[in-house]
């Protein structure tokens, strides 16, 4: 726990330059402690603890502002920027060296059953106030801008834009540079 801890500061610190040191990020940022929260809650829930576990998250939601599911699988190096008001689901996986500005919602849509929730992979950027629903997957390496509704997949290295989000660059090449 600590190591994964340790890994989100070290990413807070190279990603956010209002992070002036370890320990104020450590003691002041609601990102490290809904981590902590979930670090807990999410070990509980894997043990079948479920009312524990929901408890727990929903302290940390109360304190944070930040709401993650204790099923939700979370990766390494997580900036949860600023934070209030992000809910992220149930069957959400979200990967390595994220970041996830305030308002985010990585959600279900109400219809599907078993996985509900988006798949998020590594180095992916989620701009402010973004709704990400469904059992899609956002490939690593996209950018999501901010206040976008992503409702279908979304390749690697991709920039998306929009309601509902238009991809507009793959890879760094503008889409009508590759047609």
């Amino acid at each position: 726990m600590f190591k994964k801890i340790n890994k989100d500061i070290e990413y807070i610190m190279e990603n956010d330059p209002a992070a002036r040191s370890k320990i104020e990020v450590f003691l002041l940022y609601p990102s490290i402690h809904a981590r902590i929260s979930h670090m807990v809650s999410h070990f509980l829930y894997n043990h079948k603890l479920f009312f524990t576990a929901r408890l727990i998250s929903q302290i940390s939601r109360f304190l944070t502002g930040i709401e993650i599911h204790p099923g939700a699988t979370l990766g390494d190096s997580i900036l949860i920027d600023h934070g209030m008001g992000v809910v992220i689901g149930e069957t959400a996986e979200v990967g390595n060296r994220v970041t996830i500005y305030h308002g985010t919602t990585l959600g279900g849509t109400g219809k599907d059953k078993g996985k509900r929730h988006p798949t998020i992979k590594d180095n992916v950027i989620i701009g402010a106030g973004t709704k990400i629903l469904g059992p899609i997957t956002v490939g690593s390496n996209s950018k999501i801008g901010a206040n976008s509704a992503v409702l279908k997949d979304i390749p690697e290295g991709a920039t998306v834009v929009g309601m509902a989000a238009d991809i507009v660059r793959i890879k760094g090449v503008k889409i009508e540079d590759i047609k």
